[in-house]
């Protein structure tokens, strides 16, 4: 009855595909991305995941984890195997120390993070085995090896979670893979960087603060004051009014593991908040039809304080930080979300 129900369903949503509104342009420049998650506390970063894999534009150099569960590198593990199947192996995958067996994020509902455990467990077959995951590498390990080994300012850094990665890396000294510290070695090597965090023109938003927001706010602003690399923020704001995945759960491929993973987070046939699809999307396409900046002026910073709170400055004398808000309707963003996350999905079937 399910597969007849299925087969229904996909059929019916022929008739109402709509116009693309970020449509895949061969001409868009490959990005070179590293993807810095917290994938446990929320399902919005499997989607993410699924969109860079499988994103014809995206090119992942490795993908850092910043949630302390040993689920989340097994989960991204898994996740990596199931859309790049041809080239996970040679996708680093970096963890924050010390890993816990953690498979619930928060004590109030017990639900954040139970999506992350059970991925990892159905969708074993990786590049990191699931009784090893300490021989995985550490984070900044990662950050450095990758960035060391590309070309001068071709580097996208994506962070759709907490920051304690960057502040290693930032924090880092010269080491095997380069005489450069890692200040000068994100001066040198990256292009953009794009984090999901914050809420603008000001606000308090869960990656800030959710996690040492003090490191949050030397990060931010110590990238600030080095003028490091632009920076493009996506805030709490956008996203929290787009809602997509519902789709994925009904219509996407049987064995697909981020439609089962939005099933357990949300629930069959029900959305959710699209901060870090939205904030995928950007990174690899840019601002396309989908986006534009907040920042009208085009000037000004993100000022982050220690509790994680962050409210942006207007400086004309500043021009290389800007925040994301959308150019179209909230419903038409999640259609199109949907769109790219049953078509990745479908993509990779009959490629395993």
């Amino acid at each position: 009855m399910l597969s007849l129900l299925h087969w229904f369903l996909r059929s019916l949503s022929i008739s109402f595909l709509e116009t693309p509104i970020a449509t895949i342009n061969p001409n868009y420049a490959q990005k070179n991305l590293i993807i810095d998650t917290d994938l446990f506390s929320d399902v919005d970063d499997a989607g993410a995941i699924l969109l860079t894999s499988t994103l014809p534009q995206s090119n992942i150099l490795a993908l850092l984890t910043s949630a302390p569960s040993r689920y989340t590198p097994l989960a991204a593990s898994a996740l990596l195997a199931h859309y790049n199947p041809t080239t996970y192996r040679s996708i680093p995958i970096g963890f924050r120390q010390p890993l816990t067996n953690a498979t619930f994020f928060d004590s109030w509902s017990y639900s954040l993070g139970e999506y992350a455990s059970k991925v990892a467990f159905h969708w074993r077959g990786g590049s990191i085995a699931w009784d090893d995951v300490e021989a995985a590498e550490r984070a900044v390990d990662v950050y450095r090896r990758t960035l060391a080994a590309q070309e001068d300012g071709s580097v996208t850094i994506v962070v759709i979670g907490f920051l304690s990665n960057l502040w290693e890396l930032m924090r880092s000294s010269a080491d095997k893979y380069s005489d450069l510290n890692g200040q000068e070695l994100i001066k040198n090597k990256v292009r953009e960087l794009v984090v999901m965090g914050g809420e603008y023109p000001r606000g308090r938003e869960f990656n800030f603060y959710g996690d040492e927001p003090w490191k949050t706010a030397e990060v931010v602003n110590t990238w600030t004051a080095q003028n490091l690399t632009p920076i493009t923020f996506s805030g709490f704001e956008m996203g929290v009014s787009v809602f997509s995945g519902a789709r994925l759960t009904v219509e996407g491929p049987e064995n697909d593991p981020v439609a089962a993973a939005y099933r357990w987070f949300t629930g069959y046939n029900k959305s959710r908040e699209s901060w870090d699809p939205l904030t995928m999307l950007y990174a690899v396409q840019g601002l396309g039809e989908m986006f534009e900046y907040g920042n009208e002026c085009g000037c000004g910073y993100n000022n982050v304080f220690p509790n994680g709170s962050n409210e942006w400055v207007f400086d004309e004398k500043s021009t290389s930080q800007k925040w994301l808000k959308l150019k179209v309707g909230n419903a038409d963003a999640g259609k199109e979300l949907d769109r790219l996350f049953l078509a990745g999905a479908d993509s990779v079937v009959g490629k395993r």
